[in-house]
């Protein structure tokens, strides 16, 4: 019998990239990388479990504009494009290196897993939320859904509507694309206030996730830490991440993903190959990029991208077999420990950003393979679970106040809001204010009725917390920068144009085609609660 529970929860989102208007946009191509090397792998591994008989659980959100876009008919098109350029490229690598041995072996180790790619993608017919789905209908993967796009909650409270919007219309998109609503919410960054609880039972939502300190902080003190979930008031359960198992995974000192065996990321074959030889595979400008065929290990810390050996995706899965190995361990002791204590069986929720596994750590998705299979096969402390099952086996919980929290620098609200991003906030606040007082228009006519939903999406998109959060990390700044202008931008054009009675059509007509984002959006969201 097992004595407590592990809970692995991944968080699959992307902002809502997409660009009609354009040829090529590298930002696009975020999506691309995204599904050869963590959701396909991702897939996969599901797939190689159920087949073997291993009745697996895990959680995963799928963010509504990470769906939209893996169900978008361009992007899809776009990607089967991007992927064939990548199965031309190897096809040219391994000719290339007929001569150089570990380097053909390489080359032909990323031909063997772009035709697996493309042989999963167009087994699913390019509809990867359907792939996903089919393991949430036999219960072994519980999809969890998230703001609308991914907009920083704490810093929208003081118009209730707004956060009403992110939540609602994320809630109403779920249920449009996997048949039911959704039971829990990864609340964007894991960012609480009080006070939010009471919008996500309003809505349905049974539980959410949250930092550590947004648990051990809570009012009164939870008698079991983050071992176990609190109820809130409203009785949505609160699921906080558990420190130990999650920094053995992440943390870049002492993480898994650091170890010298596996995949070195910033030595990539976009910015080593001979230019005119690369020139085709890198951007329609010329300029280079990552192309994601990487040749070298990590080897060692502190040694120049020059110095690294070459990879060996032998001995690197071998690596992730003993580090799930290690992780199975750690998590026997820490359940036993627990046990002992509370006497009770304890959860450990170990939440991660699914492009952790495959896209910044390639064996991450072996690692999670090895972890379910020795969980199941070679150990019996603990039984690994889905949030949604554990609270159905465990409806009883103490009732506390979560602490205001989010995940990442320092836990609070500080990373979204600092001298790098502080001037989006007035601009959004004034635009929610303006989309308030258009919620209670009546249209006068079905152009009207467009104009109104489109100025819904375009004040959502403006608010996805990712902008921010780019200008934060310095990369990508100029883009984020415009991502931002240009919906608010749109909004108040038709804000001005809904107010004057002189919608421009053919323009309306332009933009929907363009963020086309919640085809069933209704305005009337954001009425005064």
């Amino acid at each position: 019998m097992a004595i407590g529970y592990v809970a692995l929860v991944l968080h699959a989102h992307l902002p809502f990239v997409r660009h009609p208007e354009s040829d090529y946009v590298l930002e696009e191509e975020w999506l691309y990388e995204a599904i050869t090397e963590t959701y396909i792998p991702l897939l996969r591994v599901f797939e190689g479990l159920k087949r073997d008989g291993i009745d697996f659980k895990i959680t995963m959100s799928m963010t509504p504009p990470l769906v939209s876009m893996l169900r978008d008919p361009l992007l899809q098109e776009r990607y089967e494009e991007h992927l064939a350029k990548l199965e031309e490229l190897i096809e040219l690598e391994i000719e290339h290196n007929q001569h150089y041995g570990h380097i053909r072996y390489l080359a032909e180790h990323y031909a063997s897993e772009f035709n697996t790619a493309r042989e999963i993608w167009e087994r699913y017919d390019g509809d990867l939320v359907n792939a996903f789905k089919q393991f949430q209908d036999s219960n072994n993967l519980e999809i969890i859904t998230c703001g609308a796009t991914h907009g920083y909650l704490p810093l929208m409270k003081m118009y209730p509507q707004a956060v009403w919007a992110q939540i609602q219309v994320a809630c109403e998109h779920y249920e449009q694309n996997f048949g039911r609503p959704p039971k829990g919410i990864w609340i964007p960054e894991c960012a609480y206030y009080e006070g939010l609880e009471r919008m996500l039972a309003d809505a349905g939502v049974r539980y959410f996730l949250t930092d550590g300190h947004g648990i051990l902080y809570a009012r009164p003190r939870p008698r079991f830490g983050t071992y176990a979930p609190i109820f809130t008031e409203c009785g949505v359960g609160v699921f906080g991440r558990d420190h130990e198992s999650s920094q053995q995974v992440w943390s870049s000192e002492v993480g898994y993903p650091g170890d010298p065996e596996y995949r070195e990321f910033y030595k990539d074959l976009g910015w080593e190959a001979e230019y005119e030889y690369i020139k085709p595979y890198i951007m329609p400008n010329g300029q280079r990029k990552n192309i994601g065929i990487k040749y070298h290990k990590i080897t060692g810390r502190g040694l120049d991208l020059g110095e690294k050996a070459l990879y060996d995706p032998y001995w690197a899965r071998e690596k992730a077999a003993e580090h799930a190995g290690n992780f199975m361990f750690n998590r026997e002791t820490q359940v036993h420990h627990l046990h002992g204590i509370m006497q009770r069986p304890p959860i450990i929720v170990s939440p991660y950003d699914a492009e952790l596994f495959g896209h910044w750590w390639y064996e991450g998705p072996w690692f999670i393979d090895y972890l379910f299979r020795k969980s199941w096969y070679d150990q019996n402390t603990y039984e690994m679970t889905h949030l949604a099952d554990y609270l159905r086996g465990h409806p009883t919980q103490q009732v506390c106040r979560p602490s205001q929290s989010s995940w990442g620098y320092k836990g609070f609200h500080e990373y979204w809001l600092n001298e790098t991003n502080a001037w989006i906030y007035p601009h959004l606040h004034k635009a929610t204010e303006r989309m308030i007082e258009l919620s209670k228009r009546e249209p006068a006519d079905e152009l009207e009725w467009r104009a109104l939903n489109q100025a819904a999406r375009e004040l959502l998109l403006a608010q996805s917390s990712d902008w921010a959060f780019i200008m934060r990390t310095g990369t990508m700044v100029p883009y984020a920068v415009r991502r931002t202008r240009s919906h608010l931008m749109r909004f108040h054009k038709l804000n001005e144009d809904l107010h004057q009675g002189k919608i421009d059509s053919g323009w309306l007509e332009k933009v929907e085609a363009i963020d086309n984002i919640f085809p069933k959006v209704n305005y009337r969201v954001y009425r005064p609660l």
